[in-house]
Order: structure tokens, then sequence, then C-alpha cells
């Protein structure tokens, strides 16, 4: 039998994701090299570019744009044009940034441990990177090999028209009727930009409500903005069954009063993501996981195995880019510099669903406050309700709410709440006022540009409650 080629390298980086990228192309630049290995040449760049943040923000704005007159099925593929278009252009761009450095070998294939220090890949097609059976040796591993959508084992959850959130981006044929299971950020998406394409959309909510770990008058708020736009919420339902008859999919539902029947003509499994380390052989390089399969990390993203590291998603956590990127931030500086930096340094991390209009949120909640034990004021109002921000009204959607929780001690901001145009951007405002310990009073009083979403702070920071 013929021994696998054999290469060594100074940094070896499994996987293309946000952290994994940009730490391969720092240590090129610092004349370190570098291999990356990839398993599919549609993953140049990371799930971000290729199948989540980028696409799926794509086809929401395109979304808000159909009129009801125009046809749904025509308008979600002239979406996916526009979306493919774009994406493979990143992608390209990706690929490039790293194929295109001398120091830096480009591996299409899957990678698989066999000491801590060494993996064999099993080369993938397609790819425009070395393709062989090679061994790749390096003193420094990076694992960024991301978190794929959990499979349902259902029984017909394999059938045609039952997607996950990857393949529902190429949904064909267009479903006029849409299932969703799922009560999180991806499920709520995908409602909000089918049922603006002019699907039917049916959520399908094992537990009592949407968003469980929020408020309860903040899920009741994001339930009653899908309502009117036509989303249909079903709580209490679990799909134990998928037949598919001639015309369409029939789900069999546990529900509270017992069995039931829906017919559609599509279903989206949307019940999160897990870490993709099944394939990655890391017993043979003694690399702990916990229970769910994400990689176990300290405070600086060492794995069990000395100098190995993992970052982003498949560490487990909030599965966000911009924690990967600050992931890379952490590792960098471990290998690189002081060491000083620690994962649980960050505070404040915003984060957006983007529902029409998008729903941001930063620190912790009202109950969670009440939990700790904190002394706090609060205050939640509905955008249609505040003078003081006529950029909703003047651009046609004046829907959600604003709710801010504030230590009634310190005036300092502990959590915030934004369901209202812009609010992608006014979380981030409120997340660096966290992270600079600026009160609520000073952000009260600040001087904001007009007519914009961010002036609401001036009237709605007036109106916090009395202490409790």
């Amino acid at each position: 039998m013929t021994e696998p080629a054999s290469l060594t390298v100074d940094v070896l980086v499994l996987g293309w994701g946000k952290g994994g990228k940009t730490f391969a192309a720092a240590m090129a630049a610092a004349g370190k090299r570098v291999a990356i290995v990839e398993r599919s040449a549609a993953m140049y760049g990371g799930t971000c570019i290729n199948i989540g943040c980028v696409p799926t923000k794509t086809l929401i704005h395109d979304a808000e744009l159909r009129r009801e007159s125009d046809d749904a099925a025509t308008s979600f593929a002239k979406a996916v044009t526009r979306r493919d278009a774009l994406i493979a252009k990143l992608n390209d761009v990706n690929f490039h940034m790293l194929a295109d450095r001398d120091t830096v070998t480009v591996v299409d294939g899957q990678a698989r441990f066999v000491s801590p220090h060494e993996v064999e890949v099993t080369p993938s097609a397609g790819g425009r990177g070395t393709n062989e059976v090679l061994r790749i040796r390096a003193d420094l591993v990076v694992i960024n090999t991301g978190a794929e959508p959990v499979r349902s084992e259902i029984p017909g959850a394999d059938l045609d028209g039952v997607y996950d959130s990857t393949t529902i981006q190429h949904a064909e044929p267009f479903p006029k009727r849409l299932a969703i299971v799922g009560a999180g950020a991806i499920a709520l998406e995908f409602a909000s930009m089918m049922r603006g394409f002019g699907s039917q959309v049916t959520m399908l909510v094992r537990g009592d409500r949407l968003l469980p770990r929020e408020d309860a008058d903040v899920a009741e708020g994001v339930s009653k903005l899908l309502r009117d736009d036509g989303i249909s919420l079903r709580f209490g339902a679990t799909v134990t069954e998928i037949v598919r008859s001639e015309a369409a999919l029939r789900l069999t539902l546990d529900t509270d009063t017992g069995a039931e029947h829906l017919e559609t003509d599509a279903l989206l499994f949307a019940t999160g993501r897990r870490p993709a380390t099944a394939e990655l052989g890391l017993d043979a390089a003694g690399i702990d996981t916990d229970e769910h399969g994400a990689i176990t990390v300290d405070e600086q993203l060492r794995t069990s195995a000395s100098g190995v590291f993992a970052m982003g998603d498949v560490r487990g956590g909030a599965q966000q880019t911009p924690l990967s990127l600050d992931d890379h931030r952490v590792v960098l500086d471990a290998v690189t510099g002081e060491g000083l930096r620690r994962v649980s340094d960050r505070v404040a991390v915003p984060a957006t669903t983007f529902i029409t209009p998008p729903f941001a949120s930063v620190g912790i909640t009202a109950d969670e406050a009440k939990q700790r034990g904190d002394v706090v004021r609060t205050v939640m109002v509905p955008v249609a309700g505040i003078k003081a921000m006529p950029r909703p009204k003047a651009v046609g959607d004046p829907r959600g709410f604003i709710k801010f929780v504030v230590d009634a001690r310190t005036d300092l901001i502990l959590g915030a709440r934004l369901l209202h145009v812009d609010a992608q951007e006014v979380i981030n405002l409120i997340a660096l006022a966290m992270r600079a310990k600026v009160t609520a009073t000073e952000l009260r009083d600040g001087i904001w540009t007009h007519p914009s979403s961010t002036e609401a702070l001036n009237e709605v920071l007036g109106q916090l409650g009395d202490p409790h």
C-alpha cells in the first residue's frame, strides 16, 4: 500500500471559519508556513459567508422588497440567483485571501487526527487546493470546523420537501405552505423571510412560547409581530412522523389535546446546530469533548492536547461570527503575544435576529437580574408611541418595542432588547456604552443624529420605572 504524501508546516488550521482564516492569514503574514484544510470547496470562507449570515440576510433583504402583487415563486427564484452570485464572489475572494500567499497551502479534504499534531486528509472533489491523500504535521494546530444543522431522526425526515437551514435556501419548488420546527433565532428568521416571499408559514413550537430565554413580555412582543405578519404559531406541538402524499407532506403532531395532522408543502427543521467534530478522530489526539460534541477548551481556547486550540462554533457556546473573530485574537495573543486575553473578558456581546424589523439584544434580561438579586429599573415602550423616534415612521414600519434593564444603584445598563427598524445598529451603541460604563442618564442626555432610531434613547430612558 502506498504511503500518503507528507507535509510539515508551522501551523495547521482545520476549517475555514472566520476565526480560522483570520488566524491563518495573521500567522502567514508573520512568516509562518501554514496549511489550511477545508473539506468542501463550497465552504471557502466558512459558514457565515457561504450558508449562514450573508446569504440568509441577502434573501431576507429581497423578501422585504417583494410587493404583494409579485409572484412568490418568481421573487424567490430571483433572490436565490442574486444570493448565489454574491456568495460565489465572496467564496472566491476568501479562497484567494489565503491561497495567494506564498507560505500558505490550501488542502481540500476531510482531516482526521492520527496523533495530537498530525492529521491524515482524505481528498474531496471540486476544490482548487491540494487534492491528494496527505499527512500533515504541525507544532501548532487550530480546529475551526464550525457547526452543522442538527439532523432529525423523526420517521420521514429524509423525504423530499424536508429541509434544514442550509437546504431551504434553495427550496424547489417554492413552498406555498411551509411548516417550521423551532423557536429560536434561525426559526424566526426563516419564518419572517419565507412569509415575506409569500409562503403561508406555520411555526411548530414544542414549548409554550418563542424565545424561551427572554422575558415573557419580550417573547410576546416578538410573537405578536409574527402573528401580525400572518405567521401561524402552534405551541405545545411536536412532530412525530412525516408522510408524503402526491400533493403534500402530512405531519403527525403530538399536542396537549392528542394527535393531530397538518398538511404542508415543505417542512424546515430549525432546531439548532451542533459542533462538527464527528469525523475528526479527536480520540487519537486526546482531545476532550462535552456531551454535545463540542471541544472542551480553557480560557485561552487550549484543548486538552498541548499545542492544539479550538475556536468558533466547534467549541460550543453562542454561535456568532464576531465571537469566532475574537477567538482568533485570544489564540493569537496566547501563541505570539503576552497571553493576557481570556474569553471571559468579553462583556456586553450584542446579537441580532433578522426578522422584519430586526430583534436585537445585549446583556441580561429582567428575569435574570431578578434571579441575581439586582435592584433594577426597567422600561418597555412600543415604538409607535415614541415621539422622538421618527425614522421608523418615515420608512413606513413603526412596529416593535424597546426595553431596558438598568441597575438602580449604579445607573449602568444591564441589558436591552430592541425590536425596530435599525435595531441591529443601535444595539452596537448600547453594547459599547455597557462596556465603557456609560450610564443610562448619559445615554438619555446624548445628542444623536436626526431623524434616526438612536434618538429614541432620549425619550425611552427618560421613562425608567421605579426601582424593584
